[in-house]
């Protein structure tokens, strides 16, 4: 049975978030991270798919279309265990909060969907322990459609499901693709103890809720700094000149 990190005695703690594409999961992340540090508290980010070390690799199958369902779930697989062994761990054992944007549940919801056998995509994270809190956006397809929308013209390939060739239309492609995922990540919320957020309600009210469970699951003030962190160095004198002059011309 997996353990969380808190049930395997280390000193950090994992927060995770999740969710279907536009469902807002990343501003609440980001937002909680700025709340911590303000508090003082000592935290650390990590986002899906960002590892160096395969990072190239998944950009230029993604750009060629060459990568299957077994390719993509395998590059992913590697580029989270690089981060796990290299940021993750170190971080946590070290007393650190850390935040991350997507966890195992992303492989889990998406490769299966894509057709990859659960066991298999299961077994090949078995080295993961659990987040001790993971929280699931949970949005209405139309709503994470539009937010995507929001900052550029079209969806792109493999996030839209093209590569599964369930319509022809990007949009419908979307649509069904997001609908089958959402399904995956509903059906481990029980198994998981995912808490279920409402991805529909205002920004706002979304990350108090956010900020009061992470308060009433985590003992925060075992995870301030001793020490604060140390101002930005001064500006050079002609900056600060400049600084002054455009200060004034305003």
């Amino acid at each position: 049975m997996m353990k969380t990190f808190a049930e395997l005695n280390f000193p950090g703690r994992l927060i995770a978030v999740e969710g279907l594409d536009g469902s807002g999961k990343s501003t609440q992340i980001y937002l909680l991270k700025r709340w911590l540090e303000a508090e003082g508290i000592k935290v650390y980010f990590s986002e899906w798919n960002s590892s160096e070390l395969v990072k190239s690799a998944t950009s230029k199958g993604k750009k060629r279309e060459l990568l299957t369902p077994t390719t993509f779930s395998l590059i992913h697989a590697t580029d989270f265990a690089d981060r796990y062994e290299r940021h993750l761990l170190p971080l946590l054992r070290a007393g650190y909060v850390v935040l991350c944007d997507r966890y195992i549940f992303t492989a889990f919801a998406r490769d299966v969907t894509r057709g990859c056998p659960p066991d298999w995509v299961r077994g090949i994270y078995n080295f993961a322990a659990l987040p001790d809190i993971v929280f699931f956006f949970k949005a209405d397809l139309e709503v994470s459609l539009n937010r995507i929308l929001e900052g550029r013209p079209k969806l792109k390939f493999f996030e839209a499901g093209m590569d599964l060739r369930l319509s022809a239309d990007p949009y419908e492609s979307f649509r069904i693709f997001q609908g089958r995922i959402l399904e995956q990540y509903l059906a481990m919320a029980g198994e998981f103890k995912f808490m279920v957020m409402d991805a529909n309600q205002h920004v706002e009210k979304q990350q108090a809720l956010v900020r009061k469970i992470v308060g009433e699951r985590i003992n925060l003030a075992r995870f301030r700094r001793r020490r604060p962190l140390p101002l930005p160095p001064p500006l050079p004198p002609d900056n600060k000149a400049k600084e002054t002059e455009e200060d004034l011309a305003a």
